[in-house]
């Protein structure tokens, strides 16, 4: 089984490795219904979903109809005006068929311009502190991608004070200087506060480039096992973090079977062997 980790200030013990429900967003509801067994065979008790991953909301709807106190359940609004984010809101609630999520969290806030517009007097931000007020949600947190996204988190913590952030972590990515440093001073802030940390792109190999897609993912993913295995066990090996799984649900097995036998961080040694073997290649330049 995974192990499992306070979510932050939550009160919520969160296996390590969270469903990134974003691999329903194009699966009929057998595929989603095969893929919500497996995830529950492996003792996942956190989803982690959003507005705009395709059906996803509408593939998990029946199973917290029925299945809600199971799960810490995170959704995404990417809208940035207060109206927007209000509404997308309310419109994730029914199409999780849910009074209430645990965290909603403002999508991929990233750039500058949209930060102002979010965080301001009208923005994304006044929405979910309205729903947290009404009982819709209970937590908010913020999450985001690119190299800069570390940075942009500790902004946003210095204007508001979230209960988690989201954004990527892998052995490739954290080889940029400068990324790696913002990185940990956002770790250790988050820390300070006990904000939840949650991380993404684990087993990233490269961008797609003119290569054929051959999973749902928007990289090209680690397949073979021993390179998942171990991808994911050197963001398992960073304490007190979170890994977010993989946006496929054929290679999201791949992801559970390492997660579930963990033991050790591999050594940097190990890490630049599977780098060198599978001409890994940076997500975000």
């Amino acid at each position: 089984m995974i192990p499992t980790f306070p979510f932050g200030r939550t009160g919520h013990q969160s296996t390590r490795a969270l469903f990134g429900a974003a691999a329903l967003g194009r699966v009929t509801q057998a595929e989603a219904d095969q893929t919500m067994e497996l995830i529950i065979s492996h003792g996942v008790n956190h989803i982690d979903t959003a507005a705009s991953y395709g059906d996803s909301e509408l593939r998990l709807g029946p199973w917290m109809a029925r299945m809600r106190d199971r799960f810490f359940l995170a959704t995404k609004t990417g809208e940035r005006t207060y109206q927007g984010a209000r509404d997308q809101i309310r419109r994730s609630l029914e199409r999780l068929r849910v009074d209430r999520v645990d965290l909603i969290q403002l999508h991929n806030l990233a750039q500058p311009e949209e930060w102002e517009v979010a965080m301001g007097p009208d923005g994304a931000l006044r929405a979910a502190i309205e729903a947290r007020d009404e009982g819709l949600v209970r937590f908010i947190g913020v999450t985001g991608h690119g190299l800069g996204i570390a940075r942009m988190h500790l902004r946003s913590l210095g204007r508001f004070d979230f209960d988690s952030v989201l954004l990527p972590y892998n052995f490739v990515l954290i080889q940029n200087a400068q990324y790696a440093a913002d990185f940990e001073e956002l770790l250790a802030l988050c820390q300070r506060r006990n904000v939840a940390v949650q991380t993404i792109k684990s087993i990233t190999r490269a961008p797609w480039g003119d290569n054929p897609h051959t999973a749902a993912t928007w990289y090209e993913p680690l397949r073979d096992q021993p390179d998942v295995d171990r991808a994911v066990h050197w963001v398992l090996g960073r304490p007190g973090v979170f890994l977010n799984t993989v946006g496929d649900i054929h290679v999201l097995p791949r992801v559970l079977d390492a997660a579930s036998r963990f033991e050790r961080r591999p050594t940097d040694e190990e890490m630049a062997a599977v780098v060198k073997a599978q001409s890994m290649e940076p997500l975000f330049v």
